[in-house]
């Protein structure tokens, strides 16, 4: 057989030439598959880069989307917040302004509470007054009135300010004094309160010293006397009137102030000639 009759280098060439070609398309093979697997590989990178960079702006998207949401929500819980704080500051200024309002309404009903009071009393003062000064003279029209009577009809109407009619009415009580002379030092001292009002203070004076030498305890006179004295400015007498009202009462609210601000006003007088002396 010719297959048998070839040389040893044709034998080999020939044995050698399928395994090569064999080996040449085992490597083809090979490449074909790896630069598949290479190709497949590259495309699954360059898809998992596609979705990747097509998730990328997702992602943007989605952060910017949760930034807007949450600046919003903030911007929302700020206003509401904002909103609460001034509701409750105007709250607390209307409350406060509901407080004064309320004052001033209180206060202002104290007010007309005590006027209206007063009102009232002097009404009715005023009416009892009028109510004793009819009685009181209708006694003495009918010529049945007693010292005592004329004495409470001339005080009444030294309350009622008609100073005229109340010396009238006193200075008959004294005339016809039958009692006590002690109580007889409630009158003078009552026609000398009478003189001062009506701007007779040499006559007012008269009376209350009257009034002391009757009664020498009878404070209040003092005290009338030292305003009397006082009034026309003759303030030792005054000063010593006071004294005198100390002397039976030591606390009285009247005299010791008084004393005290003559003493002062004594003492600037005092100091006011020595100067002139020295000049």
């Amino acid at each position: 057989m010719e297959f048998l009759t070839l040389k040893n280098s044709e034998r080999k060439q020939f044995l050698h030439f399928p395994v090569f070609g064999l080996r040449n398309n085992l490597v083809k093979e090979n490449d074909i598959l790896v630069n598949g697997k290479r190709r497949e590989c590259v495309r699954n990178h360059l898809i998992i880069e596609d979705i990747e960079d097509g998730k990328r702006p997702l992602n943007w998207v989605s952060v910017f989307s949760f930034a807007q949401t949450f600046w919003l929500i903030h911007a929302q819980v700020a206003h509401a917040s904002e909103k609460i704080s001034t509701n409750a500051v105007y709250e607390i200024g209307e409350l406060f302004e509901l407080g004064i309002q309320l004052s001033y309404l209180l206060l202002l009903l104290g007010l007309l509470g005590a006027g209206t009071f007063f009102v009232i009393r002097q009404v009715l003062v005023r009416r009892e007054l009028d109510l004793s000064a009819k009685e009181l003279q209708e006694q003495v029209r009918s010529g049945d009135a007693s010292a005592t009577e004329y004495f409470e009809l001339g005080a009444v109407m030294l309350r009622r300010k008609f100073y005229p009619a109340a010396t009238k009415y006193l200075l008959q009580a004294i005339e016809k004094w039958d009692g006590d002379d002690q109580d007889r030092a409630q009158a003078y001292n009552a026609l000398g309160v009478c003189y001062v009002r009506d701007g007779k203070l040499d006559k007012g004076i008269k009376q209350f010293e009257t009034a002391v030498r009757i009664q020498p305890g009878y404070v209040t006179a003092w005290n009338n006397l030292g305003d009397a004295y006082e009034k026309k400015k003759e303030y030792n007498s005054a000063l010593k009137a006071f004294e005198e009202v100390l002397l039976f009462d030591p606390n009285n609210k009247v005299a010791r102030p008084r004393r005290d601000a003559l003493k002062d006003r004594a003492k600037m007088y005092k100091g006011v000639s020595v100067k002139s002396k020295d000049r």
